[in-house]
């Protein structure tokens, strides 16, 4: 690895970009953020994708022109992700024979049988973002994470291949190329959000990731180390903020106001006592009830889980995760969201924000953090070059536990 490097991440999301620029030296395990913030925005994206690319390149160039003057560096290439529920995920295999004479299986070998896994036929418009390898196959011998250097006849290859729409990935390109911007890599939201909350002795054991965004709550689930299913679902903390609005007639500014000083599971508060359980707003002269609110939120969360529990069924995964459920993102810091999570899940429960940056601890960058994270992860494994390297290899890097 070289000296020092520095990389920088960009979660464009839903109501808003985070960015977070990061240095990692040589020899060290820390990573020292150089520039991290939020910009808001309120058009470009929706539901986690970009629909409007001149529109997020605008505020991408101004974002980028902000960094650059106020830390005195110049930003080329950046981590993105990429959301909205038009992510999937196809199951598929690949065989080949080990080519080397003395039976050795090379990382030429692993690379072989990963593209044989990516012979599928997908419909129109969709292509093959990642591939993700769920185990590896040496003559009939099943659950090898990392078959390099064994000796074998054959090698096969079980993968989940991360598809994409088409277009919405044309259109997150344009957006950088609009900016001035490389692609560095892309990497979708909830792969990069597991990158930075779950541990891998959590992977190992069974866990799931609920990522609560503005537009979208992703969903990653992992077992025996392997990324086992993941979902993106078009609800987020917007829809409940959209819900005060039109309960209370109210403009999007003061619902999500309301949502943040007042928004909570719990049925009781210092704040509801002193005011016998109203909520006021003087200035905009609304009065109402603490408990409206509280099934506002209640009945949009409850929607959520209720997503998040139908896939976990769906994977028969919804009572079999020894490390539970971790929640986070912006929409996960509700107060009391953790005991009703537990109440709907059966399973434990708990809110966390990213692990592995110590300047960087808020869950609504779990997303952003992740993206860094990967970065780095991807730079070690090349060696610190100017390319980061085999896609399969980097790929197979993050996903070994």
């Amino acid at each position: 690895m070289a000296k020092s490097t520095i990389l920088t991440a960009l979660d464009i999301g839903t109501n808003s970009i985070k960015f977070l620029v990061g240095q990692k030296k040589q020899n060290f395990e820390e990573i020292s953020i150089f520039a991290k913030g939020e910009i808001p925005h309120s058009v470009g994206v929706r539901k986690g994708e970009v629909y409007d690319f001149r529109k997020v390149g605008e505020n991408l160039a101004s974002l980028k022109d902000k960094i650059q003057k106020s830390k005195k560096i110049k930003i080329r290439k950046v981590i993105v992700n990429i959301g909205g529920s038009h992510l999937f995920s196809v199951r598929s295999g690949g065989l080949v024979s080990v080519s080397r004479a003395d039976q050795k299986i090379s990382q030429e070998d692993i690379d072989r049988v990963l593209q044989a896994a990516q012979a599928v036929n997908l419909p129109s418009n969709k292509e093959i973002l990642e591939v993700v390898p769920q185990e590896f196959i040496v003559d009939g011998e099943r659950g090898i994470k990392n078959p390099l250097g064994l000796e074998g006849i054959r090698l096969e290859a079980k993968v989940s291949l991360v598809c994409s729409f088409s277009p919405v990935l044309e259109n997150l390109e344009k957006a950088l190329f609009e900016a001035g911007l490389e692609v560095q890599e892309i990497i979708p939201s909830p792969l990069a959000s597991s990158r930075a909350v779950l541990s891998p002795t959590q992977k190992e054991l069974g866990v799931a990731a609920v990522d609560m965004g503005g537009g979208t709550t992703s969903l990653s689930v992992f077992a025996e180390g392997n990324l086992i299913d993941f979902a993106i679902f078009p609800i987020g903390s917007s829809n409940i903020t959209n819900d005060i609005a039109i309960g209370l007639r109210t403009e999007i500014a003061t619902a999500e106001r309301i949502k943040k000083e007042f928004g909570s599971f719990e049925f009781s508060s210092k704040k509801e006592k002193t005011k016998k359980g109203k909520i006021e707003i003087p200035e905009k002269e609304i009065s109402f009830p603490s408990s409206f609110l509280r099934n506002i939120i209640k009945s949009r969360v409850s929607e959520t889980f209720s997503e998040v529990a139908k896939n976990l069924k769906k994977i028969s995964k919804e009572t079999i995760l020894p490390s539970g459920v971790i929640l986070t993102g912006g929409g996960a810091s509700l107060p009391g969201l953790v005991e009703f999570a537990k109440q709907k899940f059966e399973l434990p429960c708990y809110l966390s924000g990213p692990k592995g940056i110590g300047e960087v601890e808020e869950p609504s960058f779990s997303c952003c953090a992740g993206l860094l994270l990967s970065g780095f992860d991807f730079q070690e494994e090349d060696g610190g070059g100017e390319d980061l390297g085999s896609k399969f290899k980097k790929i197979l890097k993050i996903f070994l536990p």
